[in-house]
């Protein structure tokens, strides 16, 4: 079985921050079968979906990984819905939608794909993704593929099971509830209200937000309380309506992003002794400065 590659990817247009060098080499699975054998053949092998919470170093990365995109079957059967993790939350949300089913429609919203959203417990306007899950199909590396019930997953607030073991979702599986269409679309609809006014356009690329809010407080009051709100590194800078978003508004390059997050997470940690813990991921290595600042902010 052969899956198809890229080598020496030009990674940038596919990243939601529109930042990214070149890539080693670049898989696109189209199914679990596949996907399980790149993963058998690249021991270690990194995996992305929809790069929607994804900064890639501008200088590249030596390695390969893998992208789900194509990974993108969707079943409805019933309230019962079965989406591959390369399927898009916004595109899944529509698609429910037309069969009256209720529970996704916060999803509209965000630019990521169900297996991204899954790992991190993705969640908006009262609704999370955890809370219509039934179980999930993951690859484990020393388990093969395996499935978990939502409650094996260890849902908590933007994490579950697969962050703190080696666990990739391949395929989430949901029970949804019926409602009508128009219910449904007037939810979805009160869900992107509330992003545009709340998060900057996709038009202006960003990565969403850019730390977890730590326990009991909001990592964007933090950073505003210290004056980082509005802040310019080159040609990214710290969202002047929210301070938790950093967006590329003058073809920034991922150190621009970076020494910002360092100046948001040191002023935080300075006024509140409260280290910011990173809800972006971030894949490079070439570059010695986003080396050190990586560091600090991810703890490797």
């Amino acid at each position: 079985m052969t899956t198809a590659s890229e080598k020496n990817f030009d990674i940038k247009t596919l990243t939601s921050f529109k930042m990214g060098g070149v890539i080693k080499e670049v898989f696109f699975p189209e199914n679990i079968e596949e996907f399980e054998q790149i993963l058998k053949e690249n021991k270690g092998i990194k995996v992305f979906g929809n790069l929607s919470n994804t900064l890639i170093s501008s200088d590249g990365y030596n390695g390969k990984i893998i992208l789900t995109t194509k990974m993108n079957n969707i079943q409805i059967d019933g309230t019962k819905v079965v989406a591959d993790a390369g399927v898009k939350g916004p595109m899944l949300a529509q698609k429910v939608c037309k069969s009256g089913l209720s529970g996704f429609e916060f999803m509209i919203g965000f630019p990521g794909s169900i297996g991204g959203e899954v790992c991190m417990n993705a969640s908006a306007n009262s609704q999370a993704i955890s809370d219509t899950l039934i179980s999930v199909t993951c690859y484990s590396s020393e388990n093969g593929i395996i499935k978990l019930s939502k409650d094996e997953m260890n849902f908590g607030y933007r994490t579950s099971r697969c962050q703190n073991e080696d666990l990739i979702v391949l395929q989430a599986e949901f029970e949804l509830t019926q409602k009508t269409k128009e219910e449904v679309q007037a939810k979805m609809d009160e869900c992107l209200k509330f992003r545009k006014s709340h998060q900057p356009l996709l038009s202006m690329p960003n990565c969403g937000s850019i730390f977890k809010n730590p326990q009991g407080d909001s990592a964007g009051r933090m950073i505003e309380a210290v004056g980082a709100k509005g802040l310019t590194f080159g040609g990214a800078k710290i969202w002047e309506h929210h301070a938790n978003f950093i967006v590329n508004y003058k073809s920034g390059n991922s150190l621009d992003v970076l020494e910002l997050m360092n100046t948001m997470y040191t002023k935080v940690k300075e006024r509140y002794n409260i280290e910011l813990e990173p809800e972006i991921r971030f894949l490079g290595g070439n570059n010695k400065r986003e080396n050190e600042i990586c560091k600090t902010l991810y703890k490797k």
